[in-house]
């Protein structure tokens, strides 16, 4: 698989913010976010061949139980990233998996972390084909309801719906997306202030837990944009 970058840091966004944590970083999305904030596996992926048994090797060398696969998408690697995931099972991992959810693959994880993309993140005027491509993509609701089910038929196993809110607007896509699924409960449902500078979430943060506490979601935080910005490996 292609991978972007490795590294030990905290998670800061939601249910475990703040657990110190392994993050895999993948490279390659079938998304082109126009707000992306990690453009180098997205719209220039960077391209470090790397074998599975690699990977798990790397990983070991932190030596922690909280790893986080993360991209770009993860799912684009679907073989590798099943492999991968049954290695560091076997070997005692807590498994995140942050993903957009429109590919699914039966894969081992412990935190299925998907975050549906809103319209506001198609890149209407930064690229029309790929516009085109994402607003057909970005919410896949069978997808969804796939990783929901073997959560719900798994107690060991848990899932949050993390959307990316820029000003308030997607309140209405938000519900619609949820009221498409087959089951869900608002304890998993997460809104997070879309920001890739500590000042940009702060000035969205107050409004978007009135709206959370209205609606009875979860507010997530982005802890390492207020502590690192955009800096990488972190």
């Amino acid at each position: 698989m292609k991978m972007s970058e490795i590294f030990y840091s905290i998670q800061g966004e939601g249910i475990k913010t703040g657990l110190p944590s392994v993050f895999f970083r993948v490279s390659h999305c079938n998304l082109r976010c126009h707000w992306c904030d990690t453009p180098y596996t997205s719209w220039k992926p960077e391209n470090k061949e790397v074998t599975v048994e690699q990977a798990v090797n790397m990983i070991e060398e932190y030596g922690c139980k909280n790893v986080v696969i993360t991209g770009g998408e993860p799912f684009v690697w679907k073989k590798e990233l099943r492999f991968l995931c049954d290695q560091l099972w076997y070997d005692g991992y807590h498994i995140t998996i942050e993903t957009n959810a429109t590919i699914f693959e039966e894969v081992e994880f412990d935190l299925m972390s998907m975050s549906p993309k809103l319209e506001s993140s198609t890149p209407y005027d930064r690229d029309p084909k790929w516009a085109k491509k994402h607003d057909r993509e970005r919410v896949k609701i069978d997808v969804i309801d796939e990783f929901i089910s073997r959560c719900t038929h798994n107690n060991l196993r848990d899932y949050q719906l993390k959307f990316v809110v820029v000003d308030g607007s997607e309140l209405e896509e938000i519900q619609d997306i949820l009221g498409s699924l087959r089951q869900y409960s608002n304890r998993n449902v997460l809104l997070m202030p879309e920001g890739r500078t500590a000042k940009e979430v702060e000035d969205k943060q107050l409004w978007l837990v009135e709206l959370c506490m209205a609606h009875g979601f979860r507010y997530s935080d982005r802890l390492h944009t207020r502590l690192w910005g955009t800096k990488r490996g972190v």
